[in-house]
């Protein structure tokens, strides 16, 4: 049963014309006994146009509103009266009515013809000689069914245009669903990408500066040499320890209670990180300002993440007998960073353009990163010479 029904609703032109043919067989002998030869034949004629209203109603239904008013008007001229093919007119008015693609216009000539053509018939072909009364009331009668056939047909127009709004609105929100979990994932990408770079990045080159200088010293002064490979090693289970916290933290999406992770660095780990660089071999000055006081983790971590990644940049180019300068003050709204060296500075491109084949990444992850908690960074040569990265993070948020 439920295949016929999908069959008919897949063709609705020949259910359509199958109730045109029931029609035609139903009005022909209609007229066999009821007119004369003469008016017989053009009753036919009009008979075939509304049967071809019925089966053409849903493919063009205002060029059938059309056709059943001529053939309405016809009927009146030649003395046709009411018939069992007038019920094309009762359709085309629901049809017109009820179909969202039929201009408007169209809708309200089919009320038009729903409300003045049976009361046009019955006063033409069976109104006179009756009492007024019982003709009115006659009238209204015919009347009625054609209008709420109409009535009936808007209201199922209404109700298909509220079911497609919400069909559109619902499509909308999966669209935009849809975005979101693309911008979060992109999100997710770029911030894994972040604490990667900073985890890597850092201890590596922590790691290949030591390496380089034991290699350089293993003959000479084999107790520099042990102590670079003790750097080399503490900062290799630092790195390792970064790494399980950041993948755990991706595998199960919260922080795990059992203490297995390192926490997140944050403005209290800033002097273990400076120290560290220092016994790789970079000096370092290091000042506070202001009362220190509650800061939000995610300042903290941005902090954290600012120091490392321009003192791991000023190693890379800051050339021989580099020196830097850390300054953490705490303002009245906002946490002031100021990370600068007196080396040879960096590639230009590496500031404003991000870099080529990998380059300039860490600049890119550090504004991405003051962008997030909403403060602002500049990042340069300095004058005079040497590199300075300067961040403003609010504070407004730990009060």
């Amino acid at each position: 049963m439920q295949r016929l029904y999908d069959f008919l609703r897949r063709h609705p032109t020949g259910v359509d014309t199958c109730w045109a043919v029931l029609m035609l067989g139903i009005t022909v002998p209609w007229f066999e006994s009821r007119l004369d030869d003469d008016r017989r034949m053009v009753a036919y004629g009009f008979t075939v146009g509304l049967c071809l209203v019925i089966a053409l109603r849903r493919k063009a239904p205002v060029k059938m509103l059309l056709l059943t008013a001529a053939i309405g008007v016809g009927q009146l001229a030649f003395g046709i009266g009411t018939n069992p093919g007038d019920a094309a007119m009762f359709v085309i008015a629901y049809t017109v009515a009820s179909s969202p693609t039929v201009p408007r216009w169209a809708s309200r000539c089919a009320l038009i013809g729903a409300v003045f053509g049976p009361a046009l018939s019955y006063w033409r072909f069976d109104g006179l000689g009756r009492p007024v009364g019982a003709s009115l009331f006659l009238t209204v009668l015919l009347t009625v069914p054609f209008v709420l056939a109409w009535v009936l047909g808007d209201s199922m127009r209404t109700r298909r245009a509220y079911w497609a709004q919400l069909e559109e609105r619902a499509a909308r929100l999966e669209k935009e669903r849809e975005a979101q979990a693309r911008i979060a994932v992109a999100a997710e990408r770029a911030r894994i990408a972040r604490e990667l770079h900073d985890v890597v990045a850092h201890n590596v080159s922590v790691m290949v500066v030591q390496a380089d200088g034991a290699a350089y010293v293993l003959d000479a002064a084999p107790e520099q040499t042990r102590q670079a490979l003790e750097t080399i090693s503490g900062t290799g289970r630092q790195a390792l320890a970064e790494m399980r916290r950041l993948l755990g933290v991706l595998r199960t999406g919260e922080q795990p209670e059992s203490g297995e992770y390192v926490p997140q660095p944050g403005v209290e780990q800033l002097t273990d990180l400076i120290d560290q660089v220092r016994s790789a071999g970079l000096p370092v000055d290091f000042r506070r300002e202001g009362e220190p006081r509650e800061v939000p983790s995610s300042v903290e971590l941005t902090v954290y993440r600012i120091v490392q990644e321009a003192l791991t940049n000023t190693r890379k180019h800051g050339g021989p007998d580099v020196g830097a300068t850390v300054r953490l003050a705490y303002r009245d709204d906002d946490l002031d960073l100021l990370v600068e060296d007196d080396g040879r500075g960096a590639q230009r491109e590496l500031y404003e353009e991000g870099g080529a084949d990998g380059l300039g990444h860490g600049l890119i992850g550090m504004r991405e990163r003051v962008g997030m908690v909403g403060g602002t960074l500049t990042a340069g040569p300095r004058p005079g010479g040497g590199f300075r990265v300067n961040a403003v993070l609010p504070l407004k948020s730990a009060r």
